[in-house]
């Protein structure tokens, strides 16, 4: 097993990858930005090194500072965690010339299945379902156009390269295609340097339902059940549970299998997540695919039982796979709220100094977090400052344990998000499982 692990992230991921290698015996470097010097990642790691300024550019996304600390404290792989370079191809291809094992997928995994057209292409060659829509980017409006009388609408485009929902604009008539196009093209190549889109058909009402997948180096492939996440405001999901509490037996065994065979068909060999879409009619359809562990992969981990981090570091260390598909068993049902440093209505940031801090307890809840009393959330980075999470023996049972959680999670002198998750968890369609993508519009307006 790898020696020593550098761990490119901050914040609850970082720490919690901390944990995972501290229990497999890995020693572990923090790497941290001028702001981040009290961070509790950098606290509990064996190592660290501060590699630049607040400004993620300068520092949680500058490549050669984060390679040279790997070399300085002799690490053997990095960790990237989610976002920054998580999802970073040419990163991984430094890491591999530098002699680091990168603890992810290939570069070429990630570029195949980052690309969304690609991904499209090589997943309906899989036999995977998708929504009708262009199988190469489309370049003009008028080309636009016609492609949207073909399909019917509503339809969506997307940014090629997109992600969080940049670069993404649902049209529902040909007069508000060509100001839509425009739109998602100049977003795209904002967002993501590349202005390149592609139209679907829109799925009005789905739900967000993902599959975990694992995978290692000698082309063995699991997955490890669905999670819901189709609690979402602009893309950005708020609660994710596990499992998705109206799949159907029958759906619930093609839609893993229908994921095992994509990654499959890419060689895939880390653990990633497949997305889709679940339509009213229990038609499913894939959506995209993320090449890295996700922020909500602990509601997975508590009703399976498997450690997600540490099948991902044995994995890129080259050791097969620990369980068969069969050995998989989902007990009970878990959720996971996401708790935002912002304004719950207005959903502004929230940033400051946390004047009094108590976290909940008791049987069944977990809370991820890298915050503690004292401790000044930064303006510089990402709003999320904790999951908590539950799980129980059922859906209702979680809720309300997810509700008892929320109302003992105390965070002072700067406001959160955990009054919206109470008002989610006390919502009549959610506690029915009536929701779907366009839930949090519903409950504001």
């Amino acid at each position: 097993m790898f020696h020593k692990v550098l761990i490119a992230n901050r914040g609850e991921i970082a720490l919690r990858i901390i944990r995972a290698c501290k229990e497999m015996g890995i020693k572990t470097v923090a790497v941290h930005s001028t702001a981040d010097h009290e961070a509790l990642h950098v606290k509990m790691a064996d190592e660290s090194i501060c590699i630049g300024p607040a400004p993620s550019s300068e520092s949680y996304l500058n490549m050669q500072a984060i390679i040279s600390a790997a070399e300085v404290t002799d690490a053997e792989a990095i960790h990237p965690g989610y976002g920054f370079l998580s999802e970073n191809a040419e990163f991984a291809e430094i890491c591999a010339n530098c002699g680091i094992t990168f603890i992810g997928p290939t570069p070429e995994n990630m570029r195949r299945m980052g690309d969304k057209i690609r991904a499209r292409q090589t997943v309906t060659e899989a036999g995977v379902p998708i929504l009708p829509g262009t199988k190469e980017g489309v370049f003009s409006v008028e080309e636009a156009k016609r492609i949207a009388d073909e399909i019917g609408y509503p339809v969506i485009i997307k940014a090629t390269a997109g992600g969080g929902g940049r670069g993404m604009k649902v049209v529902h008539s040909p007069a508000s295609l060509g100001n839509a196009f425009a739109a998602a093209r100049s977003e795209a190549q904002a967002g993501f340097g590349n202005p390149d889109v592609y139209i679907e058909k829109f799925c009005e009402k789905p739900r967000h339902v993902e599959i975990q997948i694992l995978a290692d180096k000698h082309g063995n492939v699991i997955h490890l059940g669905e999670r819901d996440c189709s609690i979402q405001r602009r893309h950005q999901k708020l609660v994710e549970e596990a499992p998705c509490p109206v799949l159907n037996p029958d759906v619930r065994k093609r839609m893993g299998e229908c994921a095992v065979a994509a990654a499959k068909a890419v060689n895939y060999t880390s653990v990633g997540t497949m997305e889709f879409l679940l339509d009213q009619d229990g038609s499913f359809y894939f959506m995209e695919m993320n090449t890295r562990v996700q922020v909500e992969h602990p509601v997975t981990e508590m009703i399976t039982g498997i450690d997600i981090i540490k099948e991902q570091i044995r994995s890129a260390y080259g050791l097969p796979l620990r369980y068969k598909q069969s050995d998989v068993k989902i007990h009970g049902h878990a959720i996971e709220c996401r708790i935002n440093a912002e304004d719950p209505v207005k959903f502004t940031p929230s940033p400051g100094k946390i004047d009094g801090y108590h976290t909940p307890g008791g049987l069944g809840v977990r809370v991820d977090s890298a915050v503690y009393d004292k401790y000044t959330v930064l303006p510089h980075y990402d709003s999320m400052i904790a999951k908590l999470i539950v799980h129980a023996d059922t859906r209702e049972e979680a809720i309300k344990r997810m509700s008892r959680a929320l109302d003992e999670y105390i965070i002072e002198g700067i406001r959160t998000s955990i009054s919206l998750h109470q008002r989610i968890m006390a919502n009549k369609d959610f506690m029915e499982g009536k929701v779907d993508t366009g839930f949090m519009e519903r409950l504001f307006f």
